[in-house]
This record gives structure tokens, sequence and C-alpha cells, in this order.
């Protein structure tokens, strides 16, 4: 099984306006509320692709409710803990340019992290963690840490993808799979990465660090995938770029789906690559019919 953790979920608010004005009065011309978060954008993938997972994390108030009932519909298996504050909303604009204004999120005390910690602890060598995003500023920095040294102990999968500080830590407990963007991974080392031999030279470097699997998300160049003593290069599939939001989460669910589907490394990174192009290709998280057509269209070789 597939679990997904996501500490800090959120309802996204999103509104689109055919102009916005500053000072003055909007009005929406189209408006919608999602579950957000990267770890649930990989679980709402995963289901579009047809593989089950859970949704572990933190959830609270009318906002935490409204989050697992949108899953529920969805045919998601969501294992929240319970905090007593709501959980946060994120208002996202989208007008000539996109406006984010995020919320902070609830308060996590200690007997809270224990149940999360304990979750995890029942997971077992047939299961993946995929550790993804942000940590409140009630959890300790250290919780990814915490959760990846359960998972060695038991011998399960552990993904992550989220920034440079909490990724660094876990990196000695051997995570399965990193899927830093060119941006992310050049912040890693402080450099700036513009070319494919430069993201191979500092994805090796990731793996010397204990990386299983590293993908690299290379924009217009495609994407790269250093496994083994083999890397990839993906090509990128036509199509307009309408949102990058939720991409990499796509990248790293189709990735797991045709791994858990019985597909090769190389058919799975095929996969991950055109989820995380048919959500840039659309407003919100891909759907099945766009991933199947970029499937057929992208090309895979040897670097």
């Amino acid at each position: 099984m597939i679990y997904t953790l996501t500490l800090n979920p959120s309802v996204d608010y999103i509104m689109e306006l055919d102009q916005f004005t500053k000072g003055g009065l909007n009005r929406a011309a189209k408006e919608n509320a999602l579950p957000g978060g990267k770890g649930i954008n990989v679980s709402r993938v995963l289901h579009v692709l047809g593989v089950k997972s859970t949704a572990l994390g933190f959830a609270g108030g009318f906002t935490g409710e409204y989050i697992k009932r949108f899953l529920s519909e969805e045919n998601i298996h969501a294992d929240f803990v319970e905090v007593e504050d709501m959980s946060r909303i994120n208002v996202k604009v989208k007008a000539d340019d996109e406006t984010e204004i995020n919320g902070n999120g609830p308060a996590v005390n200690e007997e809270q992290l224990h149940q999360l910690l304990n979750q995890i602890s029942t997971l077992t060598n047939d299961d993946t963690l995929v550790l993804a995003g942000s940590i409140p500023a009630s959890v300790p920095k250290s919780f990814y840490q915490e959760a990846a040294a359960l998972c060695e102990k038991k011998g399960v999968r552990i993904v992550i993808d989220a920034e440079k500080k909490l990724i660094e830590p876990v990196l000695s407990f051997k995570p399965f799979l990193i899927k830093p963007n060119h941006h992310e991974l050049g912040d890693m080392f402080g450099v700036v990465i513009e070319t494919i031999e430069e993201a191979i030279h500092y994805g090796k470097k990731l793996k010397e660090r204990g990386a299983q699997n590293v993908i690299i998300s290379m924009a217009e160049k495609g994407a790269l995938l250093l496994t083994g003593e083999d890397i990839y290069q993906a090509s990128v599939p036509s199509g307009e770029l309408k949102s990058s939001v939720g991409a990499g989460d796509s990248t790293v669910a189709g990735f797991l789906a045709g791994l858990s589907n019985g597909l090769s490394v190389e058919d799975s990174f095929r996969l991950g690559t055109a989820a995380g192009s048919a959500t840039a290709f659309s407003i919100g998280l891909c759907e099945a019919e766009k991933v199947n057509e970029l499937y057929k269209q992208i090309e895979i070789r040897e670097t």
C-alpha cells in the first residue's frame, strides 16, 4: 500500500477573474474549492491512475471535514489525526497573473504527533510512505527524519518531495525516490543548474548521499531519471502550459503507479512524465485520458 503524508493540508479556494484591481472590488468569474497539499495531490493522482493509497496527516475544523468528505467522495481512503484548530485555507486568485495567500495551518500538540508516528510505525516492508510538502510551525523540523527512521526499521520505502532543509536529514535513510526540479536541485548545492549535464552531475551527488532514485524535472528540457547506474531522459510532449501547480506531485504519483502496476522503471518514468505534463496542461490535476494520450508521445532515451 502507498501512504501519503500531508502535515499541513488545506482547502484551496481558487478564484478566476477577468482582471484584478488592487484596492477595488473584484468579482470572480469562476470559483472552486479543492483539497490541497502535496501528499493529497499524490493520492488523488494515484486514484486517477487506478492505484489505491491512504492519505495521512492532520485535519481539523470545518475545513478538515471538507477535505475528508471530498476525498471520501473520490473513493480515496484518508486516516487523518484530528486537531482542534481548523485546517488552513489557501486563496488563489487567477487573473492576468496568479496571486496566492496561504494560511499558516493548525497548532499540533505532542499527543497528536505521537498518534501520527504510531500510525507510521504500523507500516510494513510492503508499504511506501510519501513525505510531501511543508511542515507546520508547531511541528518539529525533525519530523520527517523521525518518520524516516521508523520506516527504515520496518523496511518501508520512503519517497520525499520537499524543500532542501527537510530532504537533507532524510538522505542517510536511503530514500527510494527524491524528485526535485532543477531549481530545487541547484538550491541544494548552492548552484544554478541550466543544462542536462549539470543536472546529471548534481543528481549523481544526491545518489552518492543516499537517494536510490532521483527524478529531476527540467521544464522545457524534459525530465531525468537517475536509477542504479542508468540515466534516462524523457522528452517533453506537446501541449499548452496552463499551471505548474501539482505537476511535480503528479510525476511522483505516475512513477509509483507504474511500479505498482508492474511496469518497468523506464515505463514508470514515462508514466510519471505523462502525468506531470497532463497536470501542467490542465487547470487542476490530470485526468486519465490526458495521461494516456501523452504517454504515447513521450520518448525515453538512455543518456
